[in-house]
């Protein structure tokens, strides 16, 4: 299966690479890779489990009692978790918790503060 994009212009299957170019054969559309990669980069938006877009440095609050894995530890729920930072991965957010220390988290289990 091919991980081409669909055409720009015409909204075709059938893209192929020409160098560092995309090209339709059935319009002869042609646009850059760069472009392609720079759109899904900016339509990365990581959201709470409100559905409120989170952004570096928030503040969120924890909305589960979480296992620390690893540590008999627990996060608490109501837990506020100050200065947080967004990273890919499995858990999108990576922080320091008082008592805990540094953990990563996923978005689904906190809500912007």
């Amino acid at each position: 299966m091919s991980n081409l994009p669909k055409c720009v212009q015409c909204g075709s299957e059938f893209t192929y690479e020409d160098g560092a170019m995309y090209v339709c054969p059935e319009c002869a559309y042609e646009w850059p890779q760069q472009a392609q990669t720079e759109t899904a980069e900016a339509a990365k938006v990581v959201r709470d489990a409100v559905g409120n877009v989170l952004q570096d440095g928030d503040t969120v609050t924890v909305i589960k009692d979480l296992k620390v894995k690893g540590s008999s530890l627990v996060v608490k729920v109501g837990t506020k978790v100050k200065n947080i930072r967004l990273v890919d991965g499995d858990h999108d957010i990576d922080c320091r918790i008082d008592g805990v220390g540094a953990m990563g988290l996923k978005s689904e289990f906190v809500k912007k503060a």
